[in-house]
């Protein structure tokens, strides 16, 4: 695939938009005030290392990684319109007893990883990091406002050979938002949440693993991104998603009529979903900065 020229300072979306470059440097060159709501799932703390001086996720310590996503989600709330919301996916992880790598499975080979980050200071071996969390209260100290805390039960989440806690089925999904009052589309929460269509749609979401591309190692899927959009957003609003990925985001707009725009790191990432979607969503702009 070949990605056009540098993106033009101030750039401005017409169509449904793919940038490939570094989120913070791409954001500040977005518009202000003008998208509806961000959905994304930003690169989980020391699980890849991709070897892009660039990548979140890598960082020595947790709170450097929060400190690196609470910038970045600032630089986004100001493209955001003034009733614009935000859904962060995150799962969370244990400290690694200072191991430097994980094991490799060979049921699950995508669970094996070459770095570990060693145990961070103010925790123990086998801690729960708790960064879910610790991200939610540092956007909120930020001037998110922080408005539900959604529970992704995962039916068919991998197992787990831990015998001395329950097995991690579930991440969470936090909904936050730019001001005190902001879009919720409750009737479209109903009807994609939930079999009676006047019940308010609920905070445990149950929905299972659907991995797109075996290249990448997540496993967001586009129904819940599709639950977060519909809540958030109407038809022909734009989408943003600063951790593109190989497009989750985008692939959920669209099949709700809505535009997007993606921002990726890696290029591998950008072609895999250029490729996926080739024919069936026709007219993506791309561009690198």
């Amino acid at each position: 695939m070949d990605i056009p020229s540098p993106i033009p300072q101030h750039y401005c979306p017409g169509a449904s938009t793919v940038l490939s470059g570094d989120c913070v440097k791409c954001l500040q060159m977005l518009p202000r005030n003008f998208f509806q709501t961000i959905v994304t799932s930003p690169p989980y703390w020391g699980f890849r290392d991709y070897g892009d001086p660039g990548q979140i996720g890598a960082e020595l310590t947790p709170e450097n990684y929060i400190e690196r996503l609470v910038d970045v989600f600032a630089k986004a709330r100001q493209t955001l319109r003034p009733d614009g919301t935000l859904w962060v996916n995150l799962g969370d992880g244990y400290t690694s007893g200072n191991r430097k790598y994980r094991t490799p499975d060979n049921r699950y080979p995508t669970r094996a990883s070459h770095t570990r980050p060693r145990t961070p200071t103010g925790l123990k071996p086998k801690d729960l990091l708790g960064l879910p969390w610790r991200l939610a209260l540092a956007l909120q100290d930020d001037g998110w406002y922080l408005r539900a805390d959604v529970v992704w039960d995962k039916p068919n989440a991998l197992p787990e050979s831990v015998k001395d806690r329950p097995s991690r089925t579930h991440e969470y999904v936090f909904l936050l938002s730019r001001a005190e009052r902001y879009k919720y589309n409750s009737m479209a929460a109903r009807q994609s949440g939930s079999r009676v269509a006047t019940r308010n749609l609920r905070s445990v979401w149950t929905i299972p693993t659907r991995p797109i591309d075996a290249t990448h190692h997540a496993t967001f899927p586009v129904d819940l991104a599709s639950r977060c959009i519909l809540a958030s957003t109407d038809v022909n609003d734009f989408v943003l998603d600063p951790f593109f990925g190989i497009g989750t985001t985008g692939s959920a707009a669209h099949a709700h009529t809505r535009k997007f725009l993606g921002i990726e790191l890696n290029p591998k990432y950008v072609a895999s979903f250029a490729a996926r979607v080739r024919d069936a969503i026709p007219g993506i702009q791309y561009s690198t900065l």
